[in-house]
């Protein structure tokens, strides 16, 4: 929605010849092997996305539409009277179930995560594989200069394997390295560096019963909340800490650059412009 951007940051230009993240993004996964999009909105923005951006697509590769949207909610619970924001991103994996039949990488509309770490997905999701995955980027290469982020801090074991992910939603840059505000407004450090999540999970048909019977629990405890969110790395972390699932971190060489706010905008173009210089993607991405 882009409320600290001031718009819908999913749409705005950033490449040389208007192209945007999700440009980047369908291209880079594209290239890697997957072969079906599945774009996650909101009704009252289909008209603008589809002709700014799904129009690219859908001569390219598979396209699907699905809508999140706040009464889409299991029998028996209602939408909070003030609440005016969707329900998180574990609310949007479960919306796409019904489209999705297939190993699945899921991903942020306004992150750029490069071409290596789709790359790591796709050779990871194979259906004979059952552990879910996640691309890990440090800490300090994620954050933005002109305000706090969100970002899920990962512990690892020895063998790659995510012991916990923590969803910290007020983390900002501090000297070197980084701090952290809880519920209470108390700081804590951060080295920088940190294994962070980005959004960028690998995932097979399986998570959606998992979402399911997790959506309902946290519409029990939290469902009368404003602004309570639903967030894709806690449904992870619970998964992980009850030994149900195991997730495999990818530790991705990509660089990783995304838009908070409206200041961050011109720091994407210009790694963008990088890329092409350096030739990781061609001048004009759809000739």
């Amino acid at each position: 929605m882009g409320s600290r951007y001031g718009g819908l940051k999913q749409i705005d230009p950033m490449g040389p010849n208007g192209e945007t993240i999700i440009d980047y993004s369908v291209y880079d996964a594209m290239r890697s092997g997957f072969d079906q999009v599945v774009f996650v909105i909101r009704h009252d923005i289909e008209a603008a996305f589809r002709e700014s951006i799904g129009r690219r697509f859908e001569n390219r590769v598979a396209v699907q539409y699905v809508f999140q949207e706040l009464d889409a909610l299991p029998a028996g619970h209602t939408v909070p009277p003030n609440r005016k924001k969707p329900w998180g991103t574990g609310q949007a994996i479960l919306l796409a179930a019904d489209a999705i039949r297939e190993p699945f990488a899921v991903i942020n509309g306004d992150d750029f995560y490069g071409e290596d770490s789709f790359r790591l997905l796709a050779a990871h999701l194979r259906p004979e594989n059952t552990e879910y995955a996640m691309a890990g980027f440090i800490l300090r290469n994620t954050l933005s200069e002109f305000g706090s982020v969100a970002r899920g801090v990962c512990q690892l074991s020895p063998d790659g394997l995510l012991k916990s992910v923590l969803e910290l939603t007020k983390i900002e840059k501090d000297g070197a390295g980084a701090r952290y505000y809880d519920e209470a407004g108390v700081a804590h450090p951060l080295t920088g560096d940190e294994m962070v999540s980005m959004n960028m999970w690998g995932f097979n048909p399986t998570i959606f019963g998992h979402l399911q019977k997790q959506f309902a629990q946290f519409l029990e405890t939290s469902g009368r909340e404003e602004k309570a969110e639903f967030y894709i790395p806690k449904v992870v972390n619970t998964l992980v800490l009850a030994g149900a699932e195991r997730v495999r971190m990818l530790r991705t060489r990509s660089s990783w650059f995304g838009i908070t706010y409206r200041e961050d905008r011109p720091l994407v173009t210009e790694g963008i412009r990088r890329l092409i210089s350096s030739g990781n993607y061609p001048e004009k991405l759809w000739p």
